[in-house]
């Protein structure tokens, strides 16, 4: 799966990826901003000013007008903010990709603000996090990450809080943009029956009034932990949700694919460790899973279940067990190659469309990474040891790294921490 990439010497990037007889053109533009590039006072200001990129531009006036016109092309769209980037994309079939491109152009680069619509994205996102806050499987990483790095950007809700989303001001929206819409941190991605050169100069023309001036970075987060630590939620729920972790690495660690198959071997799949203990064994939960999360200044790795309420701390107990297990017992070499093959397996299947391999390449090289193609990460995959998880399960997983959020109809927490403990 070739890409070609093209970076302008105003420091626009563009990466083209041809997918020859593709029905379909993702149009994907990325920007490296999100809620870690926030102060406290306006923090959730990424997400609500990606809201308002969709109410109106210069050309397009109303949110009517844009939604209209890409619904007249069967259009595919959306937009997304993460802690450390921001995303908006058209997917649709490749002959509308000029008219995708053209849309999705002037969102990013004139949208108008009206004071208007801000007032009434507001409510549409304080119900948003009220809509978060009332499901606790979502909920409970917020809690989590808050749990890891408290008051400070990382530690902070995407979205926002209700008293933030209500004091934000049009001038807000202008100063924000103005200083991280710009061209040193824009990435457009095309993925689809295109020809490059076609598509990179139509991409060059889309954006050539993407502001040339400097771009504001964000503070290091603070990432460090003397002691276990566990919160527990009260609400009264008929099911627990649990999130055990530990901090991790950033994503450009040598380390990153270990950590990969590591999540994988003890929540990837219905045959991981821990599926196989806590719902096939003991039938005490429906979901369960391990996942890591790297970003570029730090990262953690987690797993999760929705359990039982009254079995909670039994399963508590499993996971640690599990977490012990792995670290002390090496893993065999027939468990190894099983879930290097589900990896790879799952990462080319999940890139059979233009919209999966626009993200792909945008997600990889909006964070500061080289761009790699699928062969390449998974031949990273497949070099990963027994030795190589053993390590890092080792370096990871010690008791005073230890970190658990739980939401659940549970008052007391005392009983539930002398079970939270690693040997």
């Amino acid at each position: 799966m070739k890409y070609h990439k093209k970076t302008l010497k105003n420091g626009l990037r563009i990466i083209t990826v041809p997918m020859p007889n593709s029905l379909t053109t993702t149009v994907l533009v990325l920007t490296a901003t999100g809620s870690k590039y926030e102060t406290k006072r306006i923090n959730g200001i990424s997400h609500f000013l990606e809201h308002m990129c969709f109410k109106g531009t210069e050309k397009r006036p109303t949110s009517k007008i844009i939604v209209e016109e890409l619904d007249g092309m069967g259009a595919s769209y959306n937009a997304f903010t993460g802690h450390e980037y921001t995303g908006y994309y058209a997917k649709v079939e490749s002959r509308h990709f000029t008219k995708a491109l053209d849309v999705v152009s002037d969102i990013y680069l004139h949208s108008a603000f009206p004071e208007k619509e801000i007032e009434k994205e507001r409510g549409v996102i304080i119900g948003e996090i009220e809509m978060y806050e009332d499901t606790p499987r979502r909920h409970v990483w917020d809690l989590f990450t808050d749990l890891l790095y408290g008051d400070q950007p990382a530690g902070w809700n995407i979205a926002g809080t209700r008293e933030t989303v209500k004091s934000m001001k049009r001038k807000d929206f202008v100063k924000y943009k103005q200083s991280h819409y710009v061209a040193k941190s824009t990435l457009v991605v095309v993925a689809g029956d295109v020809r490059v050169k076609d598509a990179e100069k139509k991409a060059v023309e889309a954006f050539q009034t993407v502001p040339e001036t400097k771009k504001f970075g964000k503070k290091k987060t603070k990432d460090s932990q003397a002691k276990k630590r566990m919160l527990v939620h009260y609400k009264n729920t008929s099911q627990a949700h649990l999130v055990v972790g530990f901090r991790s690495y950033p994503i450009h660690h040598k380390e990153y694919a270990t950590l990969q198959i590591l999540s994988s071997l003890l929540g990837g799949g219905m045959s991981s460790r821990l599926f196989e203990k806590i719902r096939d064994e003991m039938g005490a939960g429906y979901y369960v899973g391990a996942e890591n999360e790297s970003l570029t200044d730090h990262g953690y790795f987690a797993a999760f279940v929705g359990a039982d309420n009254k079995r909670v701390p039994e399963i508590l107990k499993a996971v640690l067990l599990e977490f012990e297990r792995i670290r002390d017992i090496k893993v065999g070499e027939e468990e190894l190659a099983k879930v290097k093959n589900y990896l790879i397996g799952n990462l080319f299947s999940g890139l059979e469309t233009s919209e999966s391999l626009a993200s792909f390449y945008g997600g990889t090289l909006v964070l500061g990474q080289p761009l790699k193609t699928p062969e390449e990460v998974a031949k990273k995959l497949r070099a990963v040891t027994a030795e190589h998880i053993q390590h890092v399960a080792r370096d990871l997983f010690k008791e005073k790294n230890l970190n658990c959020a739980l939401i659940g109809p549970f008052k007391n927490k005392k009983k539930l921490e002398k079970i939270f403990r690693l040997s």
